[in-house]
This record gives structure tokens, C-alpha cells and sequence, in this order.
């Protein structure tokens, strides 16, 4: 009887470890999108969140965190099932023409994204006394040499170290020593005015968590990945994780910014001011671990940003597109990263370029595009045809498409009371 369980207890750790040992062989592509989420727009914006309303607006990060669970999760089902990244699926279903026009847009709006990434960049090395001049070119071409002279795997291992440098945010949060039983308060009980900078701000909020450039990049990396539908729950659990994590660390910002900004009233317009301001209030080191995790997201995402949009556009025109593949297999794939990468850099280096409002509103755009490709999304994964037995259930339709309607009546509100 002994040997009997002595044989269930081992087989059952053998079992447990190969399942901890797949996990970590197809973690990845949910955790660093979804962190990507915190990059220089997403630090402003969390920044300005704290600064300006305080805690009022900390209890949106819950249904945000939760349409960003459903969201990726449906972005990587179509990827495992279909095999295809989503601009290449947008192009079969709708045509050519749609796909263009989508492709435009996204590559204005990414292109904003890319700048604000380069201009966090230099303004989180700036507080750490180093010149613009010099961290941008060298950011530029470090961000530009990891994915043009990597793998796909050394990529994604590279990526995942950027990943754990966010926790500087959280040691941030536990240096100023919060009230926190104000802020469970907060959360128990939420608050909301219908007036144009509170909904300028929430739509922000959604448009820096939920960025629609995420969607194309997390599919095409699923599809890269290769990750196959027996293996699919562990590509889901990473997607979790990822989206957890994000708020946990955008939560850390707000609340960074609440409990000192807003409380002494500081007035702040970028993430640069928040760690700035952060010195007289909460100490040096704060200062620098603000400062180092805004340059560390920056670095982060101004390698994915350009790699999101190369593979919407060179899947969208039917282009080959892969970190896997050599310069001479998909020559548009690099031409047109590289072109993003050193044009974001560039447009930062010319003197007088409106830093704080290409950094804001390119996640009001963010969110304001948003709903369109969620559409876009609904439609094809309850398509019978091409999902088969893996279409959306009631909930996960009822939440993308409640995210879709609330993000458009939010735009046109804005819109009507701005006129």
C-alpha cells in the first residue's frame, strides 16, 4: 500500500513539473504585451491619473483589467486556431480595401506611439543626467540590433527581462508608505463625472491598457510561437498573468502619484515631472526608480511598438513577416521596422517638438480607435467558419462588446461637449 502512494506522490510531482516546465517553455507573448501596456504614454498617463484626480479613478483598473483578459484571450484563440496574424485575417474576411484604410490608421496612430516612446526615453535618462543627444541614437540603435540581429527566442528572452524591471514601481509605492485603508475605500466606492477632463482621462486609460496595436502584436506572436490548441491553456494562463500584472504595476503609479502630487498639489505634465516633483516629497531613490522604470518601459516598447505595427502592415499587404526569418526572406518586414525605429528617434532630436501632447493624445487616440478594431475582432471570432467549435460564449461577447459601445459613447460625448 505504501509503495502504491510513494508511486502516485512521485508520478504526480513528475506531473506538476512538466506542467510548470511547459508553462515556462510557452509563457511569453501575454506577459510582455500586456506590460508593454506600461510604456512611456501608459507612465504619463497613470502619472496624470494620480496627479490630477488623486484616487478617484484608481477603481477603473478593475473593469479594465477585465476587458483586457478577454480581449487578449481572444486575440491569441484566433492565432492558436487560425494560424494567421490578425491584419492577415482582416484582409480574407473584409478585403483589401478595409485592410488599407485600417493599415493608415494604425500607422499614424502607432506612429505617435513610437515617438512618445523615444521621447520618455529621453526624458527618464535626462533625470538621470544624461543627455537626449546621446540616450536616443544609443536607445535607437539597441532597441533596432535585438530584434534585427536576433531569433525569435532570444528576442522574447530579452523582452521578459525588461519585464521584471517594472518592479521599481512597486518598491516606489512602498517607499512613500500609503494610507491604505483610503485606498480600499477608493476601490469599495467608485466614482464618476460625465465632465470632459475625467473623460478625457478614462478614455485615455482604456486607450494606454487596452492599445489596439497590442492585438496585432500578441496574435502574430502567438502565431510565431507556434503554440498549438492541446497547448493552448498554458498561452491562456500567461495572458492572465500578464494582464494581473500590468495593473498591479499600473496601480503602483497612480497610487505613487495620489499620495504625494495630489496631496501637496503639485501640478505635473509628464512622467519627467512626476519623478522630478517626487524628490523634495518622497526622496532621492524614489526619483530614480520613477526615472528608471520610465526609461526601462520606454526601451521596452519602442522595440514592440515598431514591431506590432511591421507585422500589421506586411501581413495587411500580404508581405512575408517574422524575427525568424533572414533580412533577404522579408526585406519589407526589417525595412520598415528599421524605418519607424530611427524616424520615432529622429522626429525627438529636432528641436521644439510638442513632447507632452504627443505623448498624451496619442493614447486618446488609442482609445478612441480602439472600439473599430474590437469590432473588427468580434466579427471574426464568431465567425462559425474559420473558429469552428472555438467561437466567443455569451460572456466574453457581452464584455467586448459592452468595452466597444462604452469606449464610442465615451469618444462622442467628449466629442459633442468639445465643440
Amino acid at each position: 500500500m505504501e509503495k502504491n502512494y510513494g508511486r502516485q506522490f512521485s508520478s504526480s510531482v513528475r506531473s506538476m513539473w512538466r506542467m510548470v516546465g511547459l508553462f515556462l517553455i510557452l509563457m511569453g507573448p501575454g506577459i510582455i504585451t500586456s506590460n508593454v501596456d506600461n510604456d512611456a504614454g501608459g507612465i504619463t498617463t497613470y502619472s496624470l491619473t494620480g496627479a490630477i484626480f488623486g484616487l478617484k479613478l484608481i477603481w477603473t483598473l478593475i473593469p479594465i483589467m477585465i476587458a483586457l483578459i478577454v480581449i487578449q484571450e481572444m486575440c491569441a484563440r484566433m492565432g492558436v486556431v487560425t494560424g494567421k496574424g490578425l491584419s492577415d485575417l482582416i484582409r480574407e474576411k473584409f478585403g483589401a480595401k478595409i485592410t488599407f484604410y485600417l493599415i493608415i490608421g494604425m500607422f499614424l496612430t502607432n506612429m505617435g506611439n513610437v515617438i512618445s516612446e523615444f521621447a520618455g526615453l529621453a526624458a527618464g535618462m535626462e533625470v538621470l543626467g544624461v543627455s537626449r543627444f546621446i540616450s536616443v541614437p544609443l536607445g535607437a540603435f539597441m532597441v533596432w540590433w535585438i530584434v534585427a540581429k536576433g531569433t525569435y527566442r532570444s528576442v522574447e528572452k530579452a523582452f521578459l527581462i525588461a519585464c521584471v524591471f517594472y518592479l521599481s514601481y512597486i518598491v516606489t509605492g512602498i517607499i512613500v508608505k500609503p494610507d491604505w485603508g483610503h485606498v480600499f475605500e477608493q476601490f469599495l466606492t467608485p466614482q464618476l463625472s460625465f465632465n470632459p477632463p475625467e473623460m478625457t482621462m478614462i478614455i485615455a486609460l482604456v486607450g494606454t491598457t487596452i492599445a489596439p496595436w497590442m492585438q496585432f502584436y500578441l496574435q502574430a506572436s502567438i502565431v510565431e510561437k507556434g503554440i498549438k490548441i492541446e497547448d493552448y491553456k498554458f498561452a491562456r494562463f500567461d495572458i492572465v498573468m500578464g494582464s494581473i500584472i500590468v495593473h498591479i504595476v499600473a496601480f503602483f503609479i497612480i497610487l505613487v502619484c495620489a499620495e504625494t502630487l495630489f496631496k501637496n498639489g503639485v501640478r505635473i505634465e509628464t512622467a519627467k515631472d512626476a519623478a522630478i516633483s517626487l524628490y523634495p516629497l518622497a526622496g532621492k531613490y524614489c526619483t530614480y526608480l520613477f526615472a528608471f522604470g520610465l526609461v526601462n518601459a520606454s526601451l521596452f516598447a519602442a522595440s514592440i511598438l515598431p514591431l506590432s505595427t511591421t507585422y500589421l502592415i506586411c501581413e495587411g499587404l500580404g508581405w512575408e513577416a517574422g524575427i525568424d526569418k533572414k533580412f533577404a526572406e522579408a526585406p519589407q518586414f526589417y525595412g520598415l521596422y528599421s524605418l519607424l525605429i530611427f524616424l520615432g528617434a529622429g522626429i525627438i532630436l529636432y528641436p521644439n517638438v510638442p513632447l507632452i501632447q504627443i505623448m498624451y493624445f496619442s493614447q486618446v487616440i488609442n482609445g478612441m480607435v480602439l472600439p473599430f478594431v474590437l469590432i473588427f475582432m468580434l466579427l471574426l471570432i464568431n465567425d462559425k467558419k474559420l473558429m469552428m467549435d472555438y467561437t466567443n460564449g455569451p460572456v466574453f461577447n457581452a464584455i467586448a462588446w459592452v468595452t466597444s459601445v462604452v469606449m464610442i459613447v465615451f469618444t462622442f460625448l467628449l466629442l459633442i461637449r468639445m465643440i
